[in-house]
């Protein structure tokens, strides 16, 4: 751990506050962060005050001032000095996020590629926030539109992802010409100081202060006090629906900007033509991946009724191999859930979906062993049952049946969540008909490869209620900034829009 610290330039400094420079005793109160695996504790971290809190707004308000004057291309230019930061660090900081949040090295350090790769994107959109031109219909006008930054953009994000989805949040809005304020899970601070200090460094070395600043905290009170906050006109948000519909609220009463990535209850269906190889294989990853702690994690598969028994055996075979342990041995595939909390979360979704009827055919148990490892679960299900039509964030894969692809479609969009989802078929037309407006109604739909694991190049998100949010490529940094339609007259008279003659 000393190393894993050392290597990324960490001192003693355990602040969780950070403006235009670390507060060095913030008063929010001590956070533990523990290690999964042990359940032991790994370091504390100091939180922050609400007064704490509006003094990091302030700064990153101020810094906002002149940082959208600066020219997109030196903006993207930051950006690139963080990617190129990120690649000398992948392998210490892929190591502290396995480390926090119980992922596989080989997810931890994925996750910091997603950043480098995001950071790349971003570099390349500086020179890309392309508007339009349009012909006038009064002669000797021009109209085009623009972009314009918006402002100082909150992210609140999640365990799962402890920096991947700052990263693209933070390097597109940075981009665009906003500064960042981030609160982090209090489940995974360290990560986030890490990231912070490496952004000090980078800004330091170009003259800036107050691009990307940090708050940890725990509680409704300093949350909500983001929320409510004028001074922060876009708020991107990774949690629960639960939460996720009260900072909608929160922020939609002051008309501020949400971008919401909340549930997710993604399926994969499987018709009588599919490579049940390549199913299999894809389900294992996305079922057992993150300890099924994803949002685009895979919970329900509904497979065809002819190939239900023969995929269910080959799930059944693959589950009893998978290594479980600690996510920083090369040979683990499944690490821990996150504490204590979630690992009830699991045990509770076990014995409900028994009650309701769904057989346990694999799993259903917590380890015997430190820390918060439990069993990958297979549940068949002889249909789709409430709990079913929950989001528990863990690993348990509920199998179901279908006759006919409009059936297995109606169950894939029965579930209030609406992210990602998966069809394996070597119909055309079927795949065809996944993809339709009558298909699948998620923000992700996929034709032969599993719901988990999405590249950056496409806007990330989903609907209903996953909330409708866009982050990562497309044109997903639209949401960062504010549109500006322009008209210039250049003739010497005043013709009004549609003919209108006033006073002449």
């Amino acid at each position: 751990m000393r190393q894993i610290l050392a290597d990324l330039g960490l001192g003693p400094v355990n602040s969780g506050v950070c403006g235009s420079s670390w507060v060095t005793r913030p008063g929010g109160g001590e956070i533990v962060s523990l290690n999964p695996s042990t359940g032991e504790p790994i370091a504390t971290v100091l939180g922050a005050t609400p007064a704490e809190y509006d003094q990091v707004v302030a700064e990153a308000a101020q810094a906002f001032a002149s940082w959208r004057e600066l020219p997109a291309p030196r903006r993207g230019e930051i950006v690139r000095q963080i990617g190129e930061e990120l690649r000398r660090l992948k392998e210490p900081l892929g190591k502290l996020v396995s480390l926090e949040m119980g992922k596989i090295l080989q997810e931890g350090l994925g996750e910091v590629q997603e950043m480098i790769d995001i950071a790349d994107f971003a570099v390349g959109l500086s020179r890309q926030l392309y508007g339009l031109s349009m012909h006038s219909e009064r002669p000797h006008h021009r109209m085009y539109e623009q972009w314009h930054p918006l402002g100082p953009v909150g992210v609140i994000s999640a365990f799962n992802f402890p920096v991947a989805v700052w990263a693209w949040n933070a390097l597109i809005a940075a981009a665009c010409g906003d500064t960042v304020v981030w609160k982090p899970s209090s489940q995974t601070p360290l990560t986030a100081v890490a990231v912070q200090h490496l952004t000090n460094r980078v800004c330091e070395k170009n003259g800036l202060r107050g691009i990307f600043t940090l708050f940890v905290g725990r509680g409704s009170a300093i949350g909500d006090r983001m929320l409510e906050d004028h001074r922060i006109p876009l708020l991107s948000v990774t949690a629960s629906t639960r939460v996720g519909k009260h900072a909608a609220k929160l922020v939609g009463e002051r008309l501020g900007r949400t971008i919401l990535e909340l549930g997710g209850n993604n399926a994969i269906v499987v018709d009588e033509s599919a490579d049940l190889e390549m199913a299999a294989r894809a389900i294992l990853f996305g079922a057992v991946g993150t300890a099924g702690q994803r949002c685009t994690s895979t919970r329900r598969v509904i497979a065809h009724k002819s190939v239900a028994a023969k995929l269910s055996e080959k799930l059944l075979s693959a589950y009893k191999t998978v290594p479980i342990g600690d996510p920083l041995d090369p040979k683990t595939l499944m690490g821990p859930l996150i504490d204590e909390k979630a690992v009830q979360g699991y045990l509770a979704a076990i014995e409900k979906v028994k009650a309701e009827g769904g057989t346990v055919l694999y799993g259903g148990k917590r380890l015997q062993r430190p820390g918060f490892f439990v069993e990958p679960t297979l549940v068949k299900c002889p249909r789709q049952v409430p709990i079913v039509c929950e989001e528990t964030f863990a690993p348990i894969l509920y199998l179901l049946e279908f006759s006919t692809l409009e059936e297995a479609i109606a169950l894939q969009n029965g579930v209030p969540q609406g992210l990602s989802s998966a069809i394996f078929t070597n119909d055309l037309r079927n795949a065809e008909r996944f993809l339709s407006a009558a298909g699948s109604d998620c923000g992700i739909a996929n034709v032969n490869i599993g719901t988990s694991g999405a590249e950056i190049g496409g806007a990330f998100g989903g609907e209903k209620e996953t909330g409708g949010g866009r982050e990562a490529g497309s044109d997903s940094w639209k949401a960062y900034m504010r549109r500006q339609t322009c008209t210039i007259n250049y003739s010497r008279d005043l013709p009004l829009a549609q003919g209108i003659r006033f006073g002449d």
